[in-house]
């Protein structure tokens, strides 16, 4: 399958470009970048190394020269069939890899519906991208999964519905593409756990219910699901017969299915069948004013890994909870975004509990882990929040996250002096517990600052030049200082 989908997007990026060479015009862009990061202390500072599609180094002085063209399918806005794609290559330097490919895509657009085929960056669902702490489930932390995705991309509206009804979502199928640097995490390590070749699936679906243009509330609601399953995984034990520890998992139409609908078990389930695979979701909410010439939004998100909080069963204590102002035009702010998370609770201490009068007891869920998959990431970065630590920050080579019961307040701003500059700040303090499994003795305390300002003169267009501080201050990441130098020229292909 991985074979022929990658022959198929380069298949498909060859037709898509060579359909466009009698027509160049100003739809394709290019892009140049070359960033260098540099600094003191135990970590590269947490906000110039989060919440960047996992192009990114946990370790200070590092950097990288990058490339790419992209076309989007709005190019052929006048059109019901359309086309877009992109490639976008790395070279890294002080990296763990020497070269990357952050994406390699074919788009393929029928009116509303949208196929695409290989790796691409998706944009966060319902949140300020710039100035959010990032998504619970389907974040923009980690490096893109090579996948086959179909869905609605933008908000369509539902006919007859006087414009007031809009859905958008997606279903996609791909794989795991970090083999590599599991391997190489894990370092022989036989109480970790490292998997290759296991299989991504994800879903979302979103309702907006209003329109601004009559009536200044917009409601709008979701629910992103994910599951990882397939593949092979090393160090469990769960097969005797395999003398190193690897146990090969079922990849049919079955698994498939499972993995959409969440069903089936795992051979650790025992006889307690729970779900096929590492499957979690999340759940959303955002109400939007719209006033003249300001705005304001509030908004929430619940993470689940199970029933426990997929429904009522214990409540729902852990949220993301946020708040958004859009203020009138002028020279100092123009956003403001602030956000509180708690992680703290997970269904409660107690896992589970069986007997003739005692009933099943579902607590522990220990987000963004799983007994037999490892941790909810990609290449060592985790696929949802940032602030449940990555992997990468793990010293003893598992790959888990170490920290994911937490409490947080998140601030961001932004605002453009002039049309030349803009500027961002993100601050973040926040407080974790350890996990269930490996407590801290004592709540460990970090504050993440990111000031970042960019200039794009009007002198030389498409030229973008962002220059960055950032710190790290307590005991949870240590402290470190660090700046960051980009250069980007972008442009159109004529």
């Amino acid at each position: 399958m991985r074979k022929h989908l990658l022959a198929l997007t380069a298949f498909a990026l060859s037709i898509s470009a060579s359909s466009q060479v009698s027509r160049l015009g100003d739809d394709i862009e290019y892009k140049a970048e070359l960033s260098g990061q540099f600094g003191d202390g135990d970590y590269t500072p947490f906000w110039q190394s989060a919440n960047k599609y996992g192009l990114a180094s946990t370790d200070n002085n590092s950097g990288y020269l990058r490339a790419g063209i992209q076309r989007q399918t709005n190019a052929d806005s006048l059109r019901k069939w359309r086309i877009g794609y992109g490639a976008d290559l790395v070279l890294p330097f002080g990296y763990d890899s020497k070269f990357i490919v952050q994406q390699l895509f074919a788009d393929f657009q029928y009116k509303a519906v949208r196929l695409s085929v290989g790796q691409k960056e998706h944009p966060l669902g319902m949140r300020n991208q710039e100035l959010s702490s990032g998504g619970m489930m389907l974040g923009t932390n980690a490096r893109p999964v090579p996948q086959v995705r179909i869905g609605v991309p933008e908000y369509w509206i539902i006919p007859k519905t006087k414009d007031l009804v809009a859905i958008k979502g997606h279903c996609a199928y791909g794989w795991f593409a970090d083999n590599k640097w599991q391997r190489k995490f894990n370092n022989g390590n036989n109480s970790a756990v490292y998997t290759a070749n296991s299989l991504y699936h994800s879903k979302a679906g979103y309702l907006r219910v209003g329109n601004k243009d009559k009536f200044p509330i917009v409601f709008t609601g979701g629910l992103e699901m994910f599951c990882q399953f397939g593949g092979t995984v090393w160090n469990r034990g769960i097969d005797p017969n395999q003398a190193d520890g690897s146990y090969k998992f079922k990849e049919g139409i079955k698994e498939y299915l499972q993995a959409f609908i969440p069903s089936g078990s795992d051979i650790t389930d025992e006889e307690h069948p729970n779900i096929m695979g590492n499957s979690s979701g999340s759940y959303q909410a955002r109400i939007d004013y719209y006033g003249k010439g300001w705005g304001a939004a509030v908004y929430g998100e619940h993470y689940f890994e199970d029933h426990s909080q997929f429904t009522w069963q214990y409540g729902w204590k852990d949220f993301l909870w946020g708040v958004e102002l859009n203020l009138p035009k002028n020279p100092i702010v123009s956003t403001i975004v602030a956000e509180h998370i708690s992680t703290t609770d997970q269904s409660g201490p107690i896992l589970v509990a069986y007997g003739d009068k005692v009933p099943y007891i579902s607590g522990q869920d220990n987000y963004y882990n799983h007994n037999i998959y490892g941790a909810y990431q990609h290449a060592g970065f985790t696929m949802g929040n940032p602030l449940l630590l990555s992997p990468r920050y793990s010293s003893d080579g598992r790959i888990v996250c170490q920290d994911n019961r937490i409490k947080a307040i998140h601030l961001g701003i932004k605002g453009n002096p002039c049309d030349e500059l803009s500027y961002r700040i993100l601050y973040t303090h926040e407080k974790s517990l350890g996990n269930f499994n490996i407590p801290h003795e004592n709540p460990k305390k970090g504050d993440f600052l990111l000031v970042e300002a960019t200039y794009q003169p009007h002198q030389i267009k498409g030229l973008g030049i962002t220059a960055s501080y950032g710190m790290n201050h307590g005991d949870l990441l240590g402290k470190s200082n660090g700046g960051m130098l980009t250069i980007s020229y972008s442009g159109w292909l004529k």
